[in-house]
Protein backbone atom coordinates (compact mmCIF):
# COMPACT_ATOMS: atom_id res chain seq x y z
CA UNK A 1 0.00 0.00 0.00
CA UNK A 2 1.93 3.12 -1.07
CA UNK A 3 1.10 6.27 0.84
CA UNK A 4 3.14 9.71 1.62
CA UNK A 5 5.78 9.44 3.86
CA UNK A 6 7.60 12.85 3.59
CA UNK A 7 8.16 15.23 6.29
CA UNK A 8 4.89 16.70 6.65
CA UNK A 9 5.90 20.20 8.35
CA UNK A 10 8.25 20.53 5.68
CA UNK A 11 5.43 20.13 3.16
CA UNK A 12 3.28 22.45 4.80
CA UNK A 13 6.07 25.17 4.30
CA UNK A 14 6.56 24.81 1.13
CA UNK A 15 2.72 24.42 0.40
CA UNK A 16 2.15 28.03 1.50
CA UNK A 17 -0.48 26.14 4.06
CA UNK A 18 -1.23 24.31 6.56
CA UNK A 19 -2.49 20.61 5.13
CA UNK A 20 -1.49 18.57 7.70
CA UNK A 21 -3.93 20.12 10.31
CA UNK A 22 -0.75 20.34 13.23
CA UNK A 23 -1.59 23.54 15.14
CA UNK A 24 3.08 23.83 14.62
CA UNK A 25 3.03 23.31 11.37
CA UNK A 26 3.62 26.34 9.97
CA UNK A 27 5.72 27.85 12.81
CA UNK A 28 9.16 27.93 11.19
CA UNK A 29 7.22 29.20 7.72
CA UNK A 30 8.76 32.62 7.00
CA UNK A 31 8.46 34.70 3.26
CA UNK A 32 10.11 33.11 0.38
CA UNK A 33 9.84 29.36 1.86
CA UNK A 34 6.46 28.84 0.17
CA UNK A 35 6.33 27.96 -3.49
CA UNK A 36 3.48 30.69 -3.74
CA UNK A 37 5.74 33.27 -2.36
CA UNK A 38 7.73 32.97 -5.95
CA UNK A 39 6.05 33.97 -9.10
CA UNK A 40 4.09 31.38 -10.81
CA UNK A 41 2.30 30.88 -14.62
CA UNK A 42 -1.06 30.08 -14.45
CA UNK A 43 0.34 26.03 -15.34
CA UNK A 44 2.01 26.61 -11.86
CA UNK A 45 -0.58 27.95 -9.51
CA UNK A 46 -2.69 25.01 -10.83
CA UNK A 47 -0.32 22.50 -10.07
CA UNK A 48 0.35 24.19 -6.60
CA UNK A 49 -3.35 23.94 -6.08
CA UNK A 50 -3.79 20.28 -7.02
CA UNK A 51 -0.46 19.36 -5.16
CA UNK A 52 -2.13 21.24 -1.80
CA UNK A 53 -5.70 19.00 -2.36
CA UNK A 54 -3.76 15.84 -2.83
CA UNK A 55 -1.51 17.07 0.33
CA UNK A 56 -4.74 17.75 2.63
CA UNK A 57 -6.37 13.67 2.14
CA UNK A 58 -2.73 12.20 1.93
CA UNK A 59 -3.76 10.86 -1.56
CA UNK A 60 -0.88 9.39 -4.35
CA UNK A 61 -0.70 10.94 -7.73
CA UNK A 62 -2.66 8.12 -9.84
CA UNK A 63 -5.17 7.66 -7.20
CA UNK A 64 -5.92 11.44 -7.67
CA UNK A 65 -6.24 10.98 -11.17
CA UNK A 66 -8.31 8.61 -10.50
CA UNK A 67 -10.72 10.93 -8.38
CA UNK A 68 -10.82 13.66 -10.97
CA UNK A 69 -11.57 11.36 -14.08
CA UNK A 70 -14.91 10.36 -11.96
CA UNK A 71 -15.34 13.66 -11.53
CA UNK A 72 -15.13 15.17 -14.35
CA UNK A 73 -17.59 12.62 -15.68
CA UNK A 74 -20.07 13.69 -13.31
CA UNK A 75 -22.95 16.05 -14.39
CA UNK A 76 -22.84 18.35 -11.34
CA UNK A 77 -19.96 20.83 -10.98
CA UNK A 78 -16.66 18.89 -11.22
CA UNK A 79 -15.08 20.83 -8.81
CA UNK A 80 -17.46 19.93 -5.93
CA UNK A 81 -17.70 16.60 -6.69
CA UNK A 82 -14.08 15.82 -6.76
CA UNK A 83 -14.14 17.34 -2.85
CA UNK A 84 -17.16 15.50 -2.45
CA UNK A 85 -15.38 12.20 -2.97
CA UNK A 86 -12.25 12.72 -1.38
CA UNK A 87 -14.40 14.22 1.82
CA UNK A 88 -16.05 10.72 1.76
CA UNK A 89 -13.26 8.46 1.96
CA UNK A 90 -13.17 6.44 5.46
CA UNK A 91 -9.70 7.84 6.51
CA UNK A 92 -10.66 11.42 6.28
CA UNK A 93 -14.38 10.70 7.21
CA UNK A 94 -12.41 9.24 10.73
CA UNK A 95 -10.32 11.98 11.12
CA UNK A 96 -13.48 14.32 10.75
CA UNK A 97 -14.86 12.54 13.62
CA UNK A 98 -12.33 12.71 15.81
CA UNK A 99 -10.91 9.06 15.81
CA UNK A 100 -7.73 9.86 15.08
CA UNK A 101 -5.63 13.35 15.61
CA UNK A 102 -4.52 13.40 11.68
CA UNK A 103 -5.21 11.94 8.22
CA UNK A 104 -1.67 9.39 8.99
CA UNK A 105 -3.14 8.24 11.87
CA UNK A 106 -6.96 7.30 10.79
CA UNK A 107 -5.62 5.78 7.86
CA UNK A 108 -3.59 3.38 10.26
CA UNK A 109 -6.35 2.76 12.42
CA UNK A 110 -8.18 1.51 9.03
CA UNK A 111 -5.58 -0.74 7.87
CA UNK A 112 -4.93 -1.86 11.52
CA UNK A 113 -8.25 -3.30 11.56
CA UNK A 114 -9.69 -0.81 14.41
CA UNK A 115 -12.96 0.67 12.49
CA UNK A 116 -16.47 -0.70 11.96
CA UNK A 117 -18.41 -0.10 9.17
CA UNK A 118 -21.94 -0.95 9.80
CA UNK A 119 -20.60 -3.46 12.26
CA UNK A 120 -18.35 -5.16 9.60
CA UNK A 121 -15.07 -4.86 9.72
CA UNK A 122 -13.17 -2.82 6.91
CA UNK A 123 -9.33 -2.17 6.79
CA UNK A 124 -9.44 -0.16 3.52
CA UNK A 125 -8.53 3.49 3.74
CA UNK A 126 -9.55 4.76 0.50
CA UNK A 127 -13.13 3.08 1.03
CA UNK A 128 -16.74 5.21 -0.13
CA UNK A 129 -18.48 6.11 3.23
CA UNK A 130 -21.85 6.43 1.89
CA UNK A 131 -24.59 8.67 3.92
CA UNK A 132 -26.24 6.52 6.66
CA UNK A 133 -22.93 4.71 7.55
CA UNK A 134 -22.29 4.59 10.84
CA UNK A 135 -18.42 3.95 11.73
CA UNK A 136 -17.64 2.72 14.97
CA UNK A 137 -14.27 1.90 16.93
CA UNK A 138 -13.94 -1.70 17.54
CA UNK A 139 -14.92 -2.98 20.85
CA UNK A 140 -11.36 -4.25 21.70
CA UNK A 141 -10.14 -0.87 20.84
CA UNK A 142 -12.09 0.92 22.98
CA UNK A 143 -10.01 0.61 25.71
CA UNK A 144 -6.87 1.83 24.05
CA UNK A 145 -5.98 5.13 25.75
CA UNK A 146 -4.87 6.77 22.47
CA UNK A 147 -8.13 6.05 21.04
CA UNK A 148 -10.27 6.73 23.99
CA UNK A 149 -8.32 10.41 24.40
CA UNK A 150 -8.62 11.62 20.90
CA UNK A 151 -12.39 11.02 20.41
CA UNK A 152 -13.48 12.49 23.71
CA UNK A 153 -10.80 14.91 24.37
CA UNK A 154 -9.68 16.53 20.92
CA UNK A 155 -11.18 19.16 19.88
CA UNK A 156 -13.33 18.30 16.40
CA UNK A 157 -15.12 20.76 14.08
CA UNK A 158 -18.69 20.35 14.68
CA UNK A 159 -19.40 19.37 11.23
CA UNK A 160 -23.27 19.71 10.15
CA UNK A 161 -23.05 16.92 8.00
CA UNK A 162 -21.20 14.37 10.68
CA UNK A 163 -23.84 13.01 13.80
CA UNK A 164 -20.75 12.01 16.80
CA UNK A 165 -22.02 9.77 19.37
CA UNK A 166 -19.26 9.90 22.25
CA UNK A 167 -20.94 7.03 24.43
CA UNK A 168 -20.99 4.38 22.31
CA UNK A 169 -17.77 5.80 20.28
CA UNK A 170 -19.57 5.68 16.51
CA UNK A 171 -20.22 8.50 14.04
CA UNK A 172 -22.54 8.86 11.05
CA UNK A 173 -22.44 10.61 8.29
CA UNK A 174 -25.84 12.31 8.01
CA UNK A 175 -25.83 14.08 4.55
CA UNK A 176 -23.43 14.49 1.75
CA UNK A 177 -21.21 17.65 2.27
CA UNK A 178 -21.78 20.74 0.59
CA UNK A 179 -19.02 23.08 -0.26
CA UNK A 180 -18.79 25.28 1.86
CA UNK A 181 -18.64 23.10 4.88
CA UNK A 182 -15.52 21.63 4.03
CA UNK A 183 -12.69 23.25 6.17
CA UNK A 184 -10.23 23.51 3.83
CA UNK A 185 -8.98 26.18 1.87
CA UNK A 186 -8.54 25.23 -2.17
CA UNK A 187 -9.78 26.65 -5.18
CA UNK A 188 -10.97 23.79 -6.66
CA UNK A 189 -11.29 25.01 -10.00
CA UNK A 190 -8.00 25.45 -10.58
CA UNK A 191 -7.24 21.83 -10.22
CA UNK A 192 -10.19 21.27 -12.74
CA UNK A 193 -8.68 23.45 -15.16
CA UNK A 194 -5.39 21.68 -14.57
CA UNK A 195 -6.89 18.51 -16.11
CA UNK A 196 -9.07 20.07 -18.62
CA UNK A 197 -6.25 20.70 -20.85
Amino acid sequence: MAKMMGPRFKQCRRLGLNVSGHPKAMKRSAKGTSRADKKLSDYGVQLLEKQRLRAYYGVLEKQFKRYVDKALKSKEMPGEVLLRNLECRLDNMIYRMGFASSIRQARQMVSHGHIRVNGNKVDIPSYEVKVGDKIALRESSRNVDLFKDNFQNTYVLSLPYIDRDEENFEGTLKRLPERNELPIEINEQLIVEYYSK
